[in-house]
């Protein structure tokens, strides 16, 4: 299973990357780093090249992640999707009926606990695994929560990809570049 025909979600941190994938077979896009001033412009230079992007809320520099801002960015940005780790966003987002992707860190069994608490309560339309290079946790998080799945984060080998997607991810966020061919 695949995230619209994508096993792979480039994840862009600047510019010169973002102009690379405008001429991709790529649908969707993440934009990982921003600021607040560029994001509409990035958006709609997308949309020009029939892309979606997803913005990653926590790292536009300059906007709080709060419902305000995920009002803002729904209304006025038009996202296809955004990724945050803050309930309120991801509740403000599914209001606004904008994809929501819930990051949840892997850190220890006390913090897994907590996440899935939230994700009981945001019902978030993907969840974002971080770091996705753990399969066995990829398909307890599928399982318990019953919501598709993308893995990110330091995937380095296209066997960690390939053990991502046979776990039960449906996607990989990547800003590695080799992944990107």
């Amino acid at each position: 299973m695949s995230f619209q025909n994508q096993t792979i979600l480039p994840s862009v941190r600047n510019m010169k990357e973002f102009d690379q994938l405008l001429s991709s077979d790529y649908e969707y896009l993440v934009l990982l780093d921003s600021h607040v001033g560029q994001v509409k412009n990035i958006v709609e230079t997308a949309k020009k090249y029939n892309k979606k992007m997803f913005l990653h809320v926590d790292l536009i520099q300059g906007l709080k992640n709060d419902e305000f801002a995920t009002e803002y960015l729904c209304q006025h940005v038009k996202p296809a999707g955004l990724i945050s780790t803050r309930a309120n966003v991801i509740m403000t987002a599914k209001k606004k009926g904008v994809y929501a992707v819930q990051r949840l860190f892997l850190l220890d069994t006390n913090a897994l606990e907590k996440s899935y608490r939230l994700i009981e309560k945001t019902q978030p339309d993907f969840i974002e695994v971080m770091p996705g290079i753990i399969p066995h946790m990829i398909a307890e998080v599928k399982e318990r929560t019953n919501i598709q799945i993308f893995a990110g984060g330091l995937i380095r080998s296209q066997e960690e990809v390939n053990a991502a997607l046979a776990s039960g991810a449906i996607a990989v966020t990547t800003s590695m570049q080799d992944f990107w061919k």
